[in-house]
């Protein structure tokens, strides 16, 4: 499958970038590239402008001679230099002509992200699977694994998207917590108020109207760890790894709750012990019910 609304086709599972261009002084649209991404050197955009790499919604290609045009949209190929490679494979549990079900391993990205391309779940899918059209209708964390589903035809894309905000799709997720002794319960029920934390990267409670809720089942425990299975109602940034916090049993193996660990520090064999179980729901094309489940396991401590 190709896609024809787009100037450039999709090359090895990644489409095209697109920026728009601003008012502003620069004499080309070269100049404003070479400017703008200066993570790229001079001698890589000339390189793509030679290559024909750089085109315009219109289909023209950019030139380095090109005046600057505002505004104009110029789609060009993001690439990255030594991408680090991940070493888990996805897998693909479902397809047919409206989903592809995927299962994710643990520190690969849903969508191209940062320092991530080639390495994503997107990228390889689409790689995989010959399907330019392909887009996630949801997301879960780099860190956690799991399933995640996304839409083949533009034309159902979006009566598949409107499950989630009606929540009409039940998720189940499961997670190794600390657990401690005495502890006999978990609340069946916990709610609270989230809200971007000072640091991008982190959300925070804070006091007043709850804006997310999380039903929970204690399913093990022994040996200072639980299994836990947990149901977001909402679907917060970082929801359950936050909840998870403020009950005092933080997920095993997290990056960023409760402490923030530098940037590049991933350990393969440390992964967030979280993972995206299971989703259900009615088909709102088909009328099916549809259920997944993910072949993957989280397990307590030996005995």
């Amino acid at each position: 499958m190709t896609n024809r609304r787009l100037p450039l086709p999709t090359r090895d599972g990644v489409g095209p970038s697109c920026v728009g261009l601003p008012h502003g002084p620069w004499p080309t649209i070269a100049e404003f590239l070479i400017e703008r991404f200066p993570a790229i050197t001079r001698e890589a955009w000339l390189e793509r402008i030679a290559a024909g790499d750089v085109i315009d919604e219109h289909h023209v290609p950019v030139t380095t001679e090109r005046r600057y045009q505002s505004p104009l949209r110029v789609y060009y190929y993001r690439t990255l230099d030594g991408e680090v490679t991940i070493p888990f494979e996805e897998q693909v549990l479902f397809q047919d002509d409206q989903l592809v079900v995927a299962d994710k391993p643990p520190f690969l990205p849903v969508t191209p992200t940062g320092k991530y391309l080639q390495q994503s779940l997107l990228v390889r899918l689409k790689r995989k699977l010959k399907i330019d059209d392909l887009v996630p209708l949801h997301r879960i964390d780099r860190s956690t694994s799991g399933l995640v589903l996304f839409s083949v035809r533009p034309e159902t894309r979006g009566a598949y998207q409107a499950m989630f905000p009606e929540r009409r799709i039940a998720k189940h997720y499961e997670a190794v917590v600390p657990w401690h002794d005495g502890v006999s319960s978990v609340p069946e029920v916990y709610r609270s108020r989230l809200v971007d934390d000072e640091h991008f990267m982190r959300v925070k409670e804070e006091p007043g109207e709850p804006n997310s809720e999380t039903r929970i089942v204690l399913q093990e425990a022994r040996n200072g760890q639980a299994l836990l299975k947990l149901s977001p109602v909402t679907g917060r940034k970082h929801q359950l790894r936050v909840h998870c916090m403020a009950l005092g049993m933080p997920i095993v193996n997290d990056p960023i709750y409760p402490t923030l660990l530098p940037e590049n520090t991933d350990d393969f064999d440390k992964p967030l012990q979280l993972l995206a179980k299971s989703v259900a729901f009615l088909d709102p094309v088909t009328g099916d019910l549809r259920s997944f489940t993910s072949p993957r396991s989280l397990s307590l401590a030996p005995r």
